[in-house]
């Protein structure tokens, strides 16, 4: 569906930017409606986005575009908006709960938060590619 399309390539890039950003400061600032400010660096809005991405990459997998080969049409959108969406939700649950330093906590913080500009950089590229080459395959 073109929908989950543009979903995609939408979340890809804002979870992108998020975990290849960094920082926690909030840099991109919204006032309006909003007394205090709406950050694009909030925890929430980061666990959000997370659960978001990780939701399309799934359903990015399971509806591919009409004319597209299904699953690998799709394969590394669908993958960076896993990476991403999983990095951002253990990001947020590291954070607010207090996980135990068991082995497999420490694995997937090695595996995703370590190397979480590399993940925003793969996930930005993809989202990029996904929009600039429409019908390549991988893409």
């Amino acid at each position: 569906m073109i929908q989950f399309y543009f979903l995609s390539i939408v979340l890809n890039a804002l979870a992108g930017y998020i975990l290849f950003s960094g920082d926690e400061t909030g840099a991109l600032k919204f006032r309006g409606d909003f007394s205090d400010g709406f950050t694009l660096k909030g925890e929430t809005f980061r666990f959000v986005v997370g659960i978001l991405s990780v939701i399309v990459g799934l359903l990015k997998l399971l509806s591919p575009v009409e004319g597209d080969v299904p699953v690998a049409g799709d394969l590394v959108p669908a993958i960076t908006g896993f990476l991403s969406g999983f990095a951002l939700i253990f990001e947020y649950y590291r954070g607010r709960a207090s996980l135990d330093s068991s082995e497999h906590s420490e694995k997937i913080d090695k595996l995703l938060v370590s190397n979480k500009k590399i993940i925003g950089m793969a996930s930005i590229a993809a989202a990029v590619l996904h929009f600039l080459f429409p019908r390549v395959l991988l893409l």
